[in-house]
This record gives C-alpha cells, structure tokens and sequence, in this order.
C-alpha cells in the first residue's frame, strides 16, 4: 500500500455516538485528512452514515474495512472489549490507528496494542482530547511560572447522571464485560490523563468504588485519591448517580489556587498575592479536531503522537489501582 505523502486517508470503525457527535465531522473536516470508508454491523445504516459524512464506502464487517488499500489510518471507535483485537489487526494489516478511551481492557492488552504497533511500524494514538484543551496548556504554563507557589492539592468532580435502560444504544456503558468499568473506567480515565498531564507520574493510588443507587454489573459512583512523585495529591470523585452534572478542576498551591468551574468551557479563575483574575480559554469548537489534527501531523512526519499508546498505558495501569480496592 502506498500511504499518500499529503494527506491521511481514514476508515472509521464503529458509527455509534461518539463517531456520529465530533468524530466523523473532524476526519472529514480536518485539514490534510479524508474520510473514505466507514464500518458498521448493519449495511443500511453504515450506507446511511458513510453517505451523511461524506465516505465514499461502508463495510459492515471491520475486519473487510482494513483490506481497503486506500486507507492509510483507521479510528477505533466501538466499546472498549473490542479495542485491542481491532487496533492489534488494524496495525498487523499496515493501518495507523487512532483508539477511543479508554485504551483497552487491562495493561497488558494495551501492552499487545503497543507491541503490534511497534512491529509493524505504524503509529498509535490514544483519544484523550483534553490533552489538546487551551485551558490545560495555560494551567501548565501558570504553575511553570509559579503562580500559585507549589501545588499541593487537586481536585477534580465528574458527575453525569446516567442510567440508561436495557436496549438503548450506550447501555453497553453499564456491562463490565463490555465496558469494563463504569464512570471511573468511562470518563473518569480521561480526568486521570489531565492530572498526570499536569502533575505527572503517580506514585500511590487508594480508591472506593460502589453502588449508591443502582443495582448494576460495574459502580455507579467512585474517589480516588492520588499521591504524585511531585509529592502533591489529587482526588478525584466520579458518579452517574448525582442529579448535578459537574465538570470541575480546582488546583491549590502554597501562594494561590486556580479554579475552572466547567472544564470542558475553558474559564479559569486565578487567585493569589496580586489578587483574583478570570482568563477563558475554550476548546475548538469540535473538541475532537486537535487531537486528529496532531495524529495527522504525526503519520504525515514520522513522528510519534502527542498521545501515545504509552499515556493509554499509563492510565490503564491506575485504574487497575482503582479497582482493585
């Protein structure tokens, strides 16, 4: 297969919620990128979702998607139990391959995923898109400059309710065979990525998980708290359980604090010895398009994604942390 020297051409595997909500707009809109193919059980609606999109062909077996010669990289974008088979044989027949978050199961298939990569030659990269978000890039430079002295404590609430029932199409988010975990696994895997980005490794790892309210394969409700090699500690509490959505992220130093009340929005407030000051920040108007955007740049320039398989990794070995407990 000659890989095109311009442009990234993408197959998309798996057309539910997220693919159809930013993911397909942002490999058919993002620049140096083409949308050709895309995958899905049921041939009338993988027609129907290549033709909204603008893909010039739809495969309702993946495993067909990754003969396509004109594809050059494939997105990984179904449950999580079928990440690692799908990115392992992507990478085998000579895709680079983009994965949905949580990276895998456990670590060691997302050490399989890296190992086939690795022997293949082709890139990974891991969906975690708040890695790209301004406000994050901007609460790195301000504790770089000291701005709030040394960081002692974070804090981080993700609360969503959700409580889907048995049919509807994101109730496999409640199948821990299929999931592998709930709110913590689900999008609190994401949370976990911006700390480290932030405060990097985590040396000690102390959890709870449970059922608060509903009766169900994987928790509703966890906290976690994490000690950094930096020395400081974060918490982090997840639940699908509360009625109040929260998205928040307050950082405590031994000089100041920096508080963003809804991260995925951008506003920061700053407080310290000069006073108190907001900055906004907002995310691209696709959340996902920085993310792709640095996987094309990476495939195109033989260079290694911003989020690698080894920030999937690194993720994946604390939530091991977390459940065990």
């Amino acid at each position: 297969m000659e890989v095109s020297k311009t442009k990234v051409r993408w197959g998309l595997i798996g057309c539910g919620d997220i693919a159809r909500k930013r993911v397909a707009a942002a490999l058919r809109d993002v620049q140096r990128s083409e949308l050709v193919a895309v995958n899905r059980a049921q041939t009338a609606l993988a027609e129907a979702f290549a033709k909204e999109f603008g893909a010039q062909r739809w495969y309702d077996d993946w495993e067909d998607l990754l003969t396509d010669r004109e594809i050059d990289a494939v997105y990984v974008a179904t449950p999580v139990h079928l990440h690692a088979a799908q990115t392992i044989k992507a990478a085998e027949a000579g895709k680079h391959v983009l994965c949905e978050k949580p990276m895998a199961m456990n670590p060691a298939e997302c050490e399989l995923m890296i190992t086939a990569s690795r022997a293949n030659r082709v890139k990974l990269g891991i969906a975690y898109y708040r890695h790209f978000y301004p406000a994050i890039e901007r609460v790195k430079g301000l504790i770089g400059q000291e701005e709030i002295g040394e960081p002692v404590l974070a804090q981080i609430n993700a609360f969503e309710w959700f409580n889907p029932q048995s049919g509807e199409a994101r109730s496999w988010l409640v199948r821990n065979e299929l999931a592998g975990g709930g709110p913590m696994f689900d999008f609190g895997c994401h949370r976990i990525e911006v700390l480290m980005n932030l405060f990097g490794p985590i040396e000690r790892t102390v959890a709870i998980t449970a059922n608060t309210l509903f009766t169900r394969d994987v928790e509703d409700t966890a906290a976690a708290i994490f000690k950094f090699e930096r020395r400081m500690s974060a918490t982090l509490v997840v639940t699908h359980a509360a009625s109040e959505p929260q998205d928040t992220l307050d950082i405590f130093g031994s000089r100041g604090s920096i508080h963003i009340p809804v991260l995925n929005t951008g506003t920061l407030r700053i407080v310290n010895d000069q006073g108190v000051r907001e900055e906004s920040h907002p995310p691209a108007a696709n959340i996902h398009e920085p993310l792709i955007e640095d996987f094309i740049d990476a495939v195109l320039n033989n260079r290694e994604p911003r989020v690698g398989g080894d920030i999937g990794l690194a993720v994946a070995q604390i939530e091991e942390e977390i459940y065990k407990h």
